[in-house]
């Protein structure tokens, strides 16, 4: 049995762990090696979800539950000219919810930028919706004064804000706002959840202009659409051995090693396409989990086996020699690089066979976001492979 109990206050994070009679305490300096170090010379796509969580927002906030598989795995295929593949970081925030604090306009920043894969998608499974003020200009500048937003200029830097208020409600003027993020070279996309005309009147349209971003009206209320294959039990039989091949190590390992089995189960009660889907993105080189699996750890510069301590040690390598460590470590790698392959291969024809059985009108959030992904990326000279 375990508890994980979460603790916001201000910037300090409280995360305790009981299993048993073994008692550990994660501290924030361990909680930021969760994301991980970027090299100044890496591009990096950077996208901050402003997620409207007001009463009437429970078809939207299904939508991005379901979706946000689907949206990484097509950033996974993004590469910037000749140079290596992109990074991945995604930012969360929620507005317009009463049960968030007044006195900052009603937004919550539920994440900031993360590569942490699992923790993007616990913390979009915990969104809740309730009554609401929608104030765009604010948490569109909210979000602009606390992220780290990328200087390169390759970097790819998009906000998608998602509502159906007018855009022009709250103490920010979203023109001020719109100009903030020209001057940060921030992409402002928007998402008006109903009608295409309404939304033009409310002033969504002109808040993606200003931004030089694309203005996207959908039916948030529509079911998303997965579509099965006949390649999906064997897609999910390889997610099973992929999960083996993961070492946990340290103060995080048994809790991560919780979380991704978690969020497998969160991914399946959208459907089993959905999970496939999940799987697909576990393969790819964004799911990277360096902070608790040693697979991973082992390729960071400054990871040194004389650091780890035997009680970092899952119980099958305790009391084991460097050597034998390291054997072990990389059996799990070789065998973890034939998974991902078997699996690309399989989602490949995957891939084939839905592109046979989707319309137009299938997935209006996805679609909306790729499309608008895609285009502006293509001034930075990106491509899709």
């Amino acid at each position: 049995m375990k508890t994980v109990y979460f603790l916001f206050l201000g910037l300090t994070l409280i995360i305790s762990q009981s299993y048993g009679s073994n008692y550990s305490t994660i501290t924030i300096e361990d909680y930021n090696k969760t994301t991980t170090h970027i090299e100044p010379d890496t591009n990096v796509i950077k996208v901050a979800l402003l997620l409207d969580t007001s009463n009437s927002m429970d078809g939207l906030i299904d939508q991005a539950k379901a979706q946000l598989w689907e949206l990484v795995n097509e950033l996974s295929y993004a590469k910037c000219g000749n140079e290596n593949k992109p990074l991945l970081q995604i930012a969360l925030y929620e507005y317009g919810n009463d049960s968030l604090n007044a006195k900052e306009g009603y937004i919550r920043q539920v994440n900031s930028f993360s590569n942490d894969l699992d923790e993007i998608s616990k913390h979009l499974f915990g969104l809740t919706t309730n009554g609401g003020n929608e104030y765009c200009g604010k948490v569109i500048q909210v979000s602009l004064d606390q992220l780290d937003w990328g200087e390169q200029k390759n970097d790819l830097n998009f906000i998608f804000i998602a509502g159906n208020e007018p855009f022009t409600q709250g103490p920010v003027r979203y023109q001020d706002a719109a100009s903030n993020a020209c001057e940060k070279d921030v992409t402002i996309n928007t998402i008006f959840c109903g009608d295409y005309n309404t939304g033009v009147q409310t002033q969504w349209k002109d808040g993606a202009d200003l931004a030089k971003g694309d203005y996207i009206a959908i039916n948030h209320d529509k079911r998303t659409v997965h579509i099965p294959s006949p390649y999906d039990q064997a897609i999910l039989e390889k997610n099973k051995a992929l999960n083996k091949t993961y070492v946990s190590y340290g103060a995080l390992g048994r809790s991560k090693i919780a979380l991704q089995l978690e969020q497998d189960d969160n991914a399946s009660a959208y459907g089993e396409a959905n999970a496939v889907k999940r799987t697909v993105s576990k393969s790819s080189h964004f799911y990277k989990n360096s902070s608790w699996d040693l697979v991973d750890a082992e390729e960071q510069e400054d990871f040194s086996y004389e650091k780890l301590k035997d009680t970092d040690l899952p119980d099958e390598l305790k009391g084991k020699s460097k050597e034998e460590i390291q054997n072990y470590i990389e059996g799990k790698r070789k065998e973890r690089e034939e998974i991902q392959n078997e699996i690309a291969q399989l989602n490949k024809k995957r891939l084939e066979y839905v592109a046979t059985k989707t319309t137009a009108k299938d997935n209006e959030l996805r679609n909306a976001m790729i499309e608008a992904i895609k285009t502006q990326a293509q001034k930075k000279n990106y491509t899709w492979e």
